[in-house]
């Protein structure tokens, strides 16, 4: 074999190298963990009363928990506390998406979002997370993600979420239940075949077990408009909607009451616009 015949099989070699080196990475390499998992670190949790029924995988963050739905390739319910202490105003860098380290068959990656025509939309929002740096970066595994459109997620998903914001310095403590809708049939993107929801809710809650005060909302993943009362609805309706149970823990005849009734005037809301 004369030199220029080596040179060729040896670069022949390199490349082949770099490609499997890049895929792996590409497919395998997560850059870091957002949360620490250390047990005297400060953490932020929901009540038992308030974790629903679940059909994934339970993964529980520093700042948020979910059950992660692997046949949709995202959460079905994403639950956490958020007290009026957090909501602050810190400036935080934004990071960058990245595969939720603690999800056994690893979440979806980021990339399936590109090029589709829907947003990576937050469930648990980043900026109900900007206390700390720990907590807000964590807002960013493609766990807490969910492809939304464009308008409905910078238009009355977001509202809705400001207005949580402002039942939060109103109120003080509330807990937080969120995510897509996610049944068979549903539009797919990306190379994992991430779901596409056709409705999102969330419900909001305040208040002891013995006294509380809940309000849902049923909204579809379309542009809309007008006021965020014209998508409440009874807990009933999302549980019959996600096959999910909320509540479970508490006893019957109190479960039953809190999903049936729709109590708006538990609630003022604040003109977003």
């Amino acid at each position: 074999m004369d030199k220029r015949q080596r040179d060729r099989w040896i670069y022949t070699i390199l490349l082949i190298i770099f490609m499997v080196g890049f895929w792996i990475f590409e497919n395998f390499y997560t850059p870091e963990h957002y949360s620490s998992r250390a047990d005297n670190t400060f953490k932020t949790e929901a009540p038992s009363f308030f974790v629903p029924s679940s059909t994934g995988q339970l993964v529980k963050h520093d700042h948020y928990s979910l059950s992660y739905s692997e046949p949709h390739e995202q959460a079905e319910w994403v639950i956490y506390t958020l007290n009026k202490t957090h909501l602050t105003d810190d400036n935080r860098e934004r990071p960058d998406f990245i595969e939720d380290p603690y999800v056994d068959t690893k979440s979806a990656d980021w990339r399936n979002y590109k090029g589709s025509g829907y947003d990576r939309g937050h469930l648990c929002p980043a900026g109900d997370r900007r206390f700390s740096e720990m907590a807000y970066r964590e807002t960013f595994y493609t766990s807490n993600i969910s492809p939304q459109d464009p308008e409905f997620n910078a238009g009355i998903w977001n509202d809705l979420e400001k207005q949580v914001r402002i039942w939060g310095k109103r109120y003080g403590k509330l807990y937080i239940a969120t995510a897509g809708v996610l049944e068979s049939g549903l539009k797919t993107i990306g190379d994992e075949d991430v779901a596409v929801p056709r409705w999102y809710y969330k419900i909001v809650v305040r208040g002891s077990e013995k006294d509380l005060k809940v309000i849902a909302f049923l909204m579809p993943n379309q542009p809309g408009n007008g006021s965020l009362k014209n998508y409440v609805v009874n807990v009933d309706r999302i549980e019959e909607m996600t096959g999910l149970n909320f509540f479970r823990s508490l006893p019957e005849e109190v479960e039953q009451q809190i999903e049936a009734g729709i109590r708006e005037k538990d609630w003022r809301f604040t003109a977003i616009h």
